[in-house]
């Protein structure tokens, strides 16, 4: 079992806080209270007769914990700052936050008051060391706008996403149901014009369908007439050039005309019938031709007959052909008609298909005359009101502190530059600090940075400016401010030089000595304690054993 003893004076009351340990973890505790410090020596236990009670008992550290953030909050007179959370909730800080403007953090870090940036806390927290007005409120309020407006804002988009959705599910619902109705359409106009039987309709096709074959065999037929026809009637025309305007074609006239050789059936070669033409040698010897050509007018007279008759027989061929061609045409089209016929009569057939067409009509009709539409969003008159009155609250506390701040604001300027400059910032020209706790730094040549671009050291040395500022116009216009205690944890390790360190130790001993300040640091450096501090003002280890 290990006991921790330690007694103070928290707010100008003497505490003793007494804890019994085990295994590092707090088995009971309790905390007195006394008429003085010097009281408390060796008591572990309330002493009404001495004047001692206890203010508080805890069985974990949980409790402890706990019980003593309430303690500290109620003894230095601090209220829970209040922010809003995500914009949907508030959320609650106490003694922790309060915790980080006492035990001052790393120099590495952003914040210029406490160790937490979020939720514009440092800014809450400068705004209550300087007792604004109604500061507390101020926050509390804004939070609770803040909280209201995000829900109206949310439940507002939440109903615009929601009318779209229904938009969308509307216009699925038309879509289909146009689809369902043409292909009901479709189904009935097919089964309308599909009437005769399926069994007639396909007896007739397959008779047209020979019809059609024989007819384009006929014509197939009547064709190769035709062409054959053309081609004599085309030959006859030759012969009657030829036998008029030569002797040779006419004595050759009632000749044999072979296209091929009698011997060894080689066709004849066009070549060779020319020669015939222009030589007089025969096409199939090559020998001249001689003998006598006495009756040439019978001749071209027998001719002109044949003409006259292949011309008749082409002329022959070629109407049949077209009436051929006719008959053929109008078979094919009755044949097209009735197969159209045939595939109507099918689909009208298809009894389901219509059936299940018309039951989707059916159903997306109902679908859409049933379709739920959402009703109109309306505010709650309530939470309109409430948003308004704590809207003008908020313009109202915050004209009320931009009235009393200015003065405090310039005063604390003014303060936090002296103080930076006695720390060591030399260059250091002016400071300005805004009600969120923005501070911007004007060094030499008119150089201005925020907070966060200065070097760890000078923003450690500006933490500790800022919370004795604070002190120093807390007390000369008589404001609540800072607790007044401030612990400084190691603070060469911020890349203070030796001289730095030991100008600023000196100043901060100098302050020390001025009311409502206390300052408790921390070092390894023993001769850098002995150098600067009194020997009253300094406990340490002895050689080789631990401080406690």
């Amino acid at each position: 079992m290990g006991e921790v003893d330690l007694d103070a004076e928290v707010a100008g009351q003497a505490i003793g806080f007494r804890l019994n340990l085990e295994e590092e973890q707090i088995a009971s505790a309790v905390v007195l209270s006394a008429p003085d410090v010097g009281s408390l020596s060796g008591v572990r236990e309330a002493d009404t007769s001495r004047g001692i009670a206890a203010v508080m008992r805890a069985s974990s550290s949980d409790s402890y914990d706990e019980q003593v953030q309430a303690l500290m909050m109620d003894r230095l007179d601090l209220h829970p700052l209040v922010s809003s959370f995500k914009q949907t909730s508030t959320q609650t800080h106490g003694w922790p936050v309060y915790f980080g403007t006492i035990y001052l953090p790393a120099g590495r870090d952003k914040a210029l008051l406490g160790d937490v940036l979020m939720s514009g806390l440092p800014g809450r927290l400068l705004q209550v060391f300087l007792d604004l007005p109604s500061a507390a409120a101020l926050t509390q309020v804004k939070a609770a706008a803040d909280v209201l407006v995000a829900k109206r804002r949310a439940r507002h988009n939440a109903d615009k996403i929601a009318r779209q959705q229904r938009d969308n599910e509307r216009r699925d619902i038309e879509d289909s149901l146009r689809e369902a109705r043409e292909r009901l359409e479709a189904l009935t106009a097919q089964q309308a014009g599909g009437q005769e039987s399926l069994a007639d309709l396909a007896a007739e096709t397959v008779a047209l369908a020979r019809q059609v074959a024989d007819s384009e065999e006929t014509w197939d037929e009547l064709m190769r007439t035709y062409r054959r026809a053309r081609t004599q009637r085309q030959r006859d025309t030759k012969v009657v050039n030829d036998v008029t305007e030569d002797a040779t074609a006419r004595r050759l006239f009632h000749g044999l005309d072979p296209r091929t050789c009698p011997r060894c059936d080689q066709a004849i070669e066009a070549e060779r019938r020319q020669r015939e033409s222009e030589t007089h040698a025969c096409a199939v010897c090559s020998r001249p031709v001689t003998g006598d050509d006495d009756s040439p007018e019978e001749v071209i007279a027998e001719a002109q007959q044949r003409l006259e008759a292949s011309t008749a027989a082409e002329k022959e061929a070629k109407g049949e052909l077209e009436v051929a061609e006719t008959q053929l045409a109008t078979l094919s089209e009755r044949l097209t008609e009735t197969q159209r016929q045939l595939r109507n009569a099918e689909a009208a057939e298809n009894a389901p298909a219509r059936a299940k067409a018309r039951e989707d009509v059916l159903r997306l009709e109902g679908a859409l005359s049933v379709f739920p539409e959402l009703p109109p969003l309306i505010d709650a008159p309530e939470e309109t009101k409430a948003i308004k009155v704590l809207t003008a609250g908020v313009k109202i506390l915050v004209a009320d502190h931009e009235s009393a701040s200015r003065a405090l604001f310039d005063a604390l300027n003014k303060e936090i530059a002296e103080l930076g400059r006695r720390f060591g910032i030399d260059s250091l020209e002016s400071v300005k600090i805004n009600r969120a706790a923005h501070l911007d730094v004007t060094k030499g040549g008119g150089n201005t940075k925020p907070f966060g671009e200065q070097s760890a050291g000078e923003r450690l040395r500006l933490r500790i400016a800022v919370v004795i500022a604070l002190l120093r116009v807390g007390a000369a216009h008589l404001v609540s401010t800072h607790p007044g205690l401030l612990l400084i944890d190691s603070p060469k390790a911020e890349e203070v030089q030796d001289l730095d360190i030991r100008r600023l130790l000196n100043e901060l001993g100098n302050l020390a000595k001025e009311k409502h300040l206390q300052v408790v640091i921390t070092t390894r450096d023993f001769e850098l304690a002995h150098d600067v501090l009194d020997m009253g003002n300094i406990i340490e280890a002895p050689d080789g054993k631990p401080l406690w």
